[in-house]
């Protein structure tokens, strides 16, 4: 089968739940044994996958699992409470006291935050990389660097990294790579491409509604998902119930979501390109784009997020021109069905593709119809002129 047909019946099992489709929520916190050997016993009659206590997942959470692993590509996947849990647990996991840690410059603010308040404490040392840095990275790789992270596209300047040939250099030099997979979901299968660890922010185009916090991190051995999901329960990052519920609903219109948004998206993005107010589209499925062969490559297609940079504008006039949206909506998340702006701050200019200092702005791009967006953003340019 297909993979859009493996991700509509992936964890369904409408046997186990007297004909249900979608599981069940399962709300648990305790579970009880019948003695003291059957609670020794984990694969005992009143076990499901091996959980003794609600935070280590419940039925529902499985479903989700086992449904996402199929979507990512992996053997295994651990839900938890929001994509920067799955990002923390996973560095955690896979990092310790006199480790060394490359992270591409293009990454999520968040990120990097942890990274240089949460990390260097526990005697852990990032190094930022050029995200195109490609091959080149080996230079940079020491005895003891242990996981080299990646995000393709970055966050806001969106480069696309030659993830091939990052992880033929981390491989060799016994490193893990890392990727927050989010924009390329169901679009980028991270474990061809050698990727050991994938992490999405299912708040994001899984959920798909923008109404639940949720991440996930899947691994393709069992070595791995025994290490990551230990830091996760060590740190009580389990996803709710009605969360990871959500967040399967949602999966099962995720193919067909991501195909509309991702036209959509382009279709604006192509109109950006001939306003004489934008100075550059940073969107991998323009051939213009510096890697567009990479994402060609690599890619079976996309998302609906990309940025635009303006030519130099006043303050107020940026401010006039976004306030004024109506259906852009200003919001700093994505992949739900409404459209989103954001203008982005430095902590997403940090590259060398952004170095300007020019406004850009990073668009969601919904499911409403792509000529209602584009009038919105024509009126938008309207008042970036009509400002004495």
């Amino acid at each position: 089968m297909k993979r859009d047909t493996r991700i509509i019946h992936a964890g369904s099992h409408p046997e186990r739940w007297n004909g249900a489709v979608n599981p069940p929520v399962w709300r648990a916190s305790t579970i009880v044994s019948p003695s003291v050997a059957a609670q020794r016993d984990l694969n005992g009659p009143n076990r499901f996958a091996n959980v003794t206590y609600g935070r280590h997942g419940t039925p529902t959470s499985k479903a989700f699992e086992e449904a996402v692993a199929e979507l990512e590509g992996g053997s295994h996947c651990i839900a938890v409470g929001s994509g920067l849990a799955a990002i923390t647990a996973t560095l955690t996991g896979l990092l310790e006291t006199g480790d060394h840690l490359l992270m591409t410059d293009g990454c999520y603010g968040p990120t990097r935050y942890f990274c240089d308040k949460s990390l260097s404490r526990f005697g852990i040392e990032t190094t930022y990389y050029d995200p195109r840095i490609g091959a080149g990275i080996a230079d940079l790789i020491r005895p003891n660097t242990k996981v080299v992270f990646v995000e393709s596209p970055s966050s806001g300047t969106f480069e696309i990294q030659d993830i091939p040939a990052i992880a033929a250099a981390a491989h060799a030099a016994g490193a893990l790579v890392v990727a927050d997979n989010t924009w390329g979901l169901g679009t980028f299968l991270p474990f061809s491409h050698g990727v050991d660890v994938s992490l999405q922010a299912a708040t994001k185009y899984i959920v798909g509604h923008s109404d639940a916090m949720l991440g996930t991190i899947t691994v393709n051995s069992a070595d791995l998902y025994a290490r990551v999901r230990g830091s996760v329960a060590l740190f009580g990052f389990s996803a709710g119930s009605e969360e990871v519920w959500l967040g399967l609903r949602g999966l099962r219109t995720v193919s067909v979501r991501l195909r509309q948004q991702f036209d959509s998206g382009l279709k604006v993005a192509r109109w950006l390109q001939a306003r004489p107010e934008v100075l550059t589209v940073w969107h991998p499925a323009l051939p213009t784009h510096p890697d567009h062969a990479l994402w060609q490559r690599d890619f079976t297609g996309g998302c609906s997020l990309f940025s635009f940079e303006l030519h130099p504008v006043a303050r107020d006039r940026l401010e006039a021109m976004v306030d004024g949206y109506h259906l852009f909506q200003l919001g700093y998340s994505w992949g739900g069905f409404e459209s989103l702006a954001v203008v982005t701050s430095d902590e997403y200019a940090r590259t060398a593709t952004a170095k300007s200092g020019n406004p850009i702005i990073r668009l969601h791009v919904g499911l409403e119809d792509p000529d209602d967006l584009i009038a919105d953003l024509e009126q938008g340019f309207a008042r970036l002129k009509d400002l004495p």
